[in-house]
């Protein structure tokens, strides 16, 4: 085991096999990160048995100096303890909400004549549905309601008591037909609490019931004659029945269904879930969460199933789920669906998910159009521990063929986007004979001595393509200008994508999904294409000029002129004389069959 403090090793030594929660606490006693398990002496001591990859793990447990865990008698009371210390102290390394809003609530008051209203908060007593992604969603639901079931709007504190010593007066919904009136009598308490009955029916989605009472009502109306009560139910029916259509997937063979899915990019993750009550889908909400400490997919979406729990309560008796996991919870199965309506169930989430990305990343982009790129320029000065932001970045690189042509190329990256107008080639010219080393110096030289010359902002990070080699030429160019300590420098060798910096021995590898190393890898790649494409054009003019040009007569413009018509020099030596002559006329013609008698 590492070094750590006499405390912490007695701590590990103790720590219970048991479900629980942790808590770190820093030098200055804050909780600093709180996490769940299954095995406590498992999952604590993990984090300091060994050196782990990421940075921010490492800075994590460098910070630890006191432990607390909680025993609890199961993982589901672990995920919901969880989630209320996090909310509670917000702990500068935990996954947080991305923000604190309250989601909407239907609620169902406790009432001798319960009312059903929308809400953000839980100070009535009574049964609450939901959270619901929207207030949207809040409305439609309650506006069916109200269209069908004539309840009270009112907050009169209604018992049947008061309404027999008539303490209350009707209002103006009674002559708009909106309610029956039980605050004077008119209603009977079993009468109105049927329709409450139905009301939940229609908010746990199950919809059946209620439309099978709708109908035996209108029938009954029907047979007795009493058509206009008839068509007034129809007209509820019809109502319903349209509701139940355009709200959303059903799945009938299903049952009660909880789906998760989760997505997630550099500073996010999204998850998404959908309830399912009787086969429909009831329920539909995103969250999204502010990654600390390069979290993965399992551990969001565990995040996102302790956040559901501390809303919902509990879990329906199947939840679905994108990843495996460990999570064992009884009387519930979680299952990850390969085939059938379960399989399109989870794409449908999924798919919520991915679109919620999408329109979250664009608004971020719409307030702070250059966000993403302070992002990679912060992750880049972070893993090669710059002392500013690279906000002017430039790469090189060398081109020659067969060892001769040699070029290299340039090119600049502003706040982590090209800067083509600023690209530059280079022709080699002190440099003799295929030495790519030389040829980096001439070049880092040339270009840096330039931009001092035009008083222009020196690069904040210099990248050239190769290992310890090309590195040290470019190094060598520093220290001619007097700009080693000024002027940061790396190299990048191809095979292991490997990172050296000056005086390093050994490289250092930036993780594979790290921002940082695909910007250099571009940078790289865009030197690369520019030097290729320059090189060509180079020994392209070198063969015009070695075989057409040196024909007395023959200037450059006749011999691009010959080329795009013959489209080599070997077919301009096999055309026959008319035709050149037809390119470039009777004279010309006679100068270019002598130099071809020559060549034969």
């Amino acid at each position: 085991m590492p070094d750590f403090s006499e405390n912490i090793k007695q701590k590990l030594a103790t720590l219970p096999s048991q479900p629980g929660v942790y808590q770190y606490f820093d030098a200055d006693d804050i909780i600093i990160y709180v996490g769940k398990a299954r095995n406590l002496k498992k999952r604590v001591s993990s984090y300091f048995q060994k050196e782990h990859d990421s940075a921010k793990l490492r800075l994590l447990v460098r910070k630890i100096v006191r432990i607390e865990t909680m025993v609890v008698r199961s993982e589901f009371d672990a995920l919901l303890l969880e989630n209320n210390l996090i909310k509670q102290y917000q702990p500068r390394y935990n996954v947080l909400l991305k923000d604190d809003k309250t989601y909407p609530w239907i609620c169902v008051t406790d009432e001798e004549f319960p009312r059903i209203f929308s809400t953000r908060s839980k100070d009535f007593k009574g049964e609450y549905f939901g959270p619901y992604p929207s207030g949207r969603m809040v409305k439609a639901l309650t506006d069916i309601i109200r269209k069908i079931f004539t309840l009270r709007t009112c907050k009169l504190a209604l018992t049947e008591d008061g309404i027999a010593k008539s303490r209350f007066r009707s209002c103006l919904e009674l002559q708009l037909g909106n309610c029956l009136a039980p605050c004077i009598g008119q209603q009977s308490r079993v009468e109105y609490n049927d329709m409450v009955v139905q009301a939940r029916n229609i908010l746990k989605g199950n919809l059946s019931p209620v439309i099978q009472t709708l109908k035996t009502k209108m029938n009954e109306c029907a047979a007795l004659l009493e058509f206009e009560k008839a068509h007034k139910i129809k007209d509820k029916l019809d109502a319903l029945t349209s509701f139940q259509a355009r709200s959303g997937v059903t799945f009938e063979k299903l049952g009660d269904v909880d789906v998760f899915s989760v997505v997630s990019d550099e500073d996010y993750g999204y998850v998404n879930f959908l309830r399912l009550l009787n086969g429909n889908v009831v329920q539909g909400h995103t969250y999204a969460l502010k990654k600390k400490m390069d979290e993965t997919d399992v551990d969001l979406l565990m995040i996102g199933l302790g956040e559901f729990l501390s809303l919902n309560g509990n879990f329906a008796p199947l939840v679905l789920l994108p990843i495996e996991t460990e999570i064992e919870i009884p009387k519930v199965k979680f299952e990850v669906p390969k085939i059938s309506d379960k399989k399109q169930l989870l794409e449908l989430s999924l798919a919520n998910a991915k679109q919620f990305r999408l329109e979250q990343g664009k608004k971020r982009e719409m307030i702070d159009p250059e966000r993403h790129s302070k992002r990679i320029m912060q992750t880049m000065m972070t893993d090669l521990r710059l002392k500013k932001l690279p906000e002017h970045i430039e790469c090189f690189d060398n081109s020659n063929f067969q060892g001769t042509d040699a070029v290299a190329s340039c090119v600049v990256f502003r706040k982590a986007k090209p800067a083509k107008s600023e690209y530059r080639h280079f022709n080699i010219k002190s440099v003799t004979g295929p030495d790519d080393f030389a040829s980096m110096t001439e070049v880092v030289t040339r270009r840096l001595k330039r931009l001092q010359e035009e008083g222009s902002d020196l690069p904040d990070l210099l990248i050239v393509d190769g290992g310890k080699g090309q590195l040290s030429a470019a190094v060598e160019a520093l220290d001619n200008l007097n700009l080693r300590h000024v002027v940061p420098v790396i190299g990048i060798a191809k095979r292991l994508e490997e990172i050296y910096f000056p005086g390093d021995t050994l490289p250092i590898y930036i993780d594979k999904k790290s921002e940082s190393l695909r910007l250099i890898q571009r940078m790289r790649d865009e030197a690369h294409r520019f030097g290729i494409t320059h090189h060509r054009n180079k020994r392209s003019k070198g063969l015009l000029k070695t075989e057409l040009t040196e024909i007395t007569g023959i200037g450059k413009t006749l011999a691009e002129k010959l080329l795009k018509h013959f489209g080599s020099v070997e077919a301009l030596k096999a055309a026959s004389e008319e035709e050149i002559q037809k390119v470039v006329g009777v004279k010309k013609a006679e100068v270019i069959l002598a130099w071809r008698q020559k060549s034969f």
